[in-house]
């Protein structure tokens, strides 16, 4: 696998960068909700305020920022272009933000309408996307870049995952529109497995198998865990469906199928922290911290589980809080600190044609002791939500309004760099009219 990428396919900046700019509003969104909520959002699962919350963190934070990661990276590292990448790029992008705002609204006011909205706005964006991204794969067959063989592997898992998290959904979202009479808790089990343990997770260590060898300076990924361990996930996710939904000796099935999840997931949070340890720069800078966040969260998921699977009782909220903020927020965090930099200081320089003193460098556009700060501020907001999920009556709100703070620092931290691009444009401009 290799560490050089192919910047020169890079898609336009505005590509991914709407995406991303989803990620802190809806942040401070479910922030929002938290806070409004209350304990109500945390309590179970199955509330309207934890159904709202999980899906604004799942749809409008999470899949915009893979969703912008996997347009921006694919070309750039495994030399596969997403089909009609601008318009593409539209018509997901306010198809997944659309819909994830009339979901999240459908879920706190019930209405037929609301649903309908929903399912439409979010079928025809990730459809519109796996589309796309199915053209790509199938225009550029053969050219990928070398060395780039186990991340399109990882990603084509990925996008199979979020079919069948789309599929399910869509069937989810048909049900409450028109009251039809479906399994609703066994589809949602079935659901959150793939959205969640597929598309999320398998999306998010196909990333880290290109960005933290190249932006964490750390050694490759041992080539049998590039090359096993997503297949071997994927396959595990099939066998836990199967045995959820057919209940031939299905309890057995998830209780085995879901331990060897969990070990799985285990086995990446081990290597990913031992590359962190052993990396060529010993000083982490803020990045690194929420890369360790991310993956003691990852790595606590699974004797969490296993506690709950021996004693009977419900810790779901508390792994929801562990995979979706403590594992795949604080990665995609910490990633954002690392690309929209890069990409800033990449689109003010890529047509120069000689150096200029006003470029600005990559470190400083989000200058790391900025950064820092609200590090400790999502830090405080995840330990301030697993407490939460313990106890929600004392913690709730003290949860959500912690987290809008991590977030709206975030937005601003982001607001500051592009700013900076901004201005460096102008200057950029003024500099070539001087020579």
């Amino acid at each position: 696998m290799q560490r050089a990428l192919s910047f020169h396919d890079s898609p336009p900046l505005s590509v991914p960068l709407r995406f991303f700019l989803n990620v802190p509003i809806f942040g401070v969104l479910a922030g929002l909700t938290l806070l409004i909520a209350g304990p109500q959002a945390l309590v179970s699962r199955w509330t309207s305020y934890s159904l709202a919350l999980t899906h604004l963190l799942t749809l409008g934070l999470l899949a915009s920022a893979m969703t912008g990661a996997l347009m921006q990276i694919l070309p750039v590292a495994t030399g596969v272009t997403v089909a009609g990448v601008r318009t593409t790029a539209t018509v997901v992008h306010a198809g997944l933000t659309a819909g994830a705002l009339c979901l999240a609204a459908a879920f706190l006011w019930p209405q037929p309408w609301l649903f309908k909205a929903a399912l439409f706005l979010l079928a025809v964006g990730f459809l519109w996307f796996l589309c796309a991204c199915a053209l790509g794969f199938w225009r550029f067959r053969g050219k990928a870049l070398p060395g780039a063989t186990e991340v399109l592997a990882t990603v084509r898992l990925a996008l199979a995952a979020l079919l069948i998290t789309a599929v399910l959904g869509v069937i989810l979202a048909s049900g409450m529109a028109w009251s039809l009479p479906l399994p609703f808790d066994l589809l949602t089990h079935i659901h959150a497995s793939w959205g969640l343990l597929g598309w999320v997770g398998l999306l998010v260590i196909g990333i880290a198998f290109q960005v933290l060898p190249i932006f964490q300076v750390t050694e490759l990924y041992p080539r049998t865990v590039t090359k096993w361990l997503p297949l071997s996930i994927f396959v595990l996710l099939l066998a836990l469906s199967a045995g959820l939904w057919f209940q031939i000796n299905g309890e057995a099935i998830v209780r085995v199928a879901g331990a060897w999840l969990g070990a799985a997931y285990v086995v990446f949070a081990a290597a990913t922290l031992y590359l962190l340890w052993t990396r060529k720069r010993p000083k982490p800078d803020t990045t690194t911290l929420f890369w360790r966040t991310s993956m003691a969260s990852l790595a606590c998921c699974a004797p969490v589980w296993l506690g709950q699977t021996l004693s009977g009782s419900d810790y779901a909220i508390t792994l929801g809080i562990l995979f979706m903020a403590g594992f795949a927020w604080s990665a995609v965090n910490g990633m954002l600190y690392k690309i929209i930099p890069f990409l800033l200081w990449h689109a003010a320089q890529k047509d120069l044609k000689i150096a200029l003193r006003v470029v600005p460098k990559v470190k400083d556009i989000i200058p790391d002791t900025r950064a820092r700060p609200q590090y400790w501020a999502h830090l405080l907001s995840l330990l301030l939500l697993l407490a939460a999920g313990l106890w929600p009556r004392l913690f709730s709100h003290a949860a959500g309004a912690a987290a809008m703070l991590s977030a709206a620092w975030l937005a601003w931290n982001m607001a500051s760099g592009l700013r900076l691009y901004i201005r460096a444009k102008k200057e950029i401009a003024l500099a070539l009219v001087g020579t």
